[in-house]
């Protein structure tokens, strides 16, 4: 075989191999597309005021909203971050500053193995540690599921976060006598803050849609759920319960819901894409 026809024969496989990457990007930005588009056309025309106003009406009514399934999303959400991610942060910054070689790949290794354990695993790990104790589902076993699930990846996060910051910061700060709690948490820590904030951002963007946890912890509600030791209604929930309903209304404001909850989840990943983006521009500064 000649060199030309050797040259030939990269080039045209190059061209295909070029062709097939560009044909499956299509696709799968296409699909995505399509979904958001779906999503966009069922749900977002089917939005009105009341939703974001108003309580579910009685089975066999039409209008109403999902005012506490919005809120009760909100509290659970928030009793998740209070919960998994002070855990995750600290175990990330245990790995990446204190752990010795073979402990920490040990935590590691069991933080991926959480990481990688089903949702509706959780969810009835709290239901038996939580709901049978309490002998009621409750907003905080929600969030304590959710909360389980934010601790890995915050874990992880962190601690990718803090190894990127260069080991001259450090130095320069240890070498000036500082303690090294100190220097990290007046020097490597502040360097690293807008990643963390990325990573924290989205791991609550991807339990935002979890539905399976909360079937076994916080179930659902009707009405207003004051305080954290009653049955919470979630946007997740809601969108479950309403879909497999037989009521055409039901089904309406099922997607305005899903419609709600993929703009918050899609808020919550550009915005942590812009932090971590503007980080890198300034440099981590």
């Amino acid at each position: 075989m000649t060199e030309a026809t050797r040259l030939r024969s990269r080039h045209m496989v190059n061209n295909v191999m070029l062709g097939l990457t560009g044909l499956f990007t299509i696709i799968i930005a296409g699909a995505l597309l399509f979904i958001l588009g779906y999503l966009f056309i069922n749900g977002a025309r089917n939005l009105d005021f009341a939703f974001f106003t108003q309580l579910p009406k009685p089975t066999g009514e039409t209008g109403g909203g999902m005012a506490n399934a919005i809120v009760g999303s909100a509290k659970i959400l928030g009793m998740a971050t209070a919960i998994g991610v002070p855990i995750g942060f600290l175990g990330g910054v245990y790995l990446a500053e204190y752990g010795n070689k073979s402990f920490a790949f040990a935590v590691r290794y069991l933080t991926d193995l959480l990481n990688g354990v089903p949702s509706i695993v959780i969810g009835i790990f709290a239901f038996t540690l939580v709901v049978l104790k309490a002998k009621h589902f409750s907003a905080f076993a929600g969030g304590m599921a959710l909360g389980l699930m934010m601790i890995p990846i915050s874990v992880r996060s962190t601690e990718e976060f803090l190894r990127a910051v260069p080991n001259g910061l450090r130095e320069g700060a240890l070498a000036l006598g500082t303690p090294k709690w100190r220097a990290l948490a007046t020097v490597v820590i502040p360097a690293a803050k807008d990643g963390i904030i990325t990573g924290i951002m989205l791991n609550l963007a991807r339990v935002a849609g979890e539905t399976a946890p909360l079937l076994f912890t916080s179930l659902n509600n009707r009405f207003w759920s004051p305080g954290i030791n009653q049955p919470t209604s979630t946007l997740p929930v809601m969108i479950y319960t309403y879909a497999l309903s037989p009521y055409d209304d039901w089904h309406r404001q099922a997607w305005a819901a899903g419609f709600v909850l993929l703009m918050l989840i899609l808020t919550i990943n550009v915005s942590a894409r812009m932090i971590l983006s503007r980080s890198r521009y300034s440099g981590g500064r």
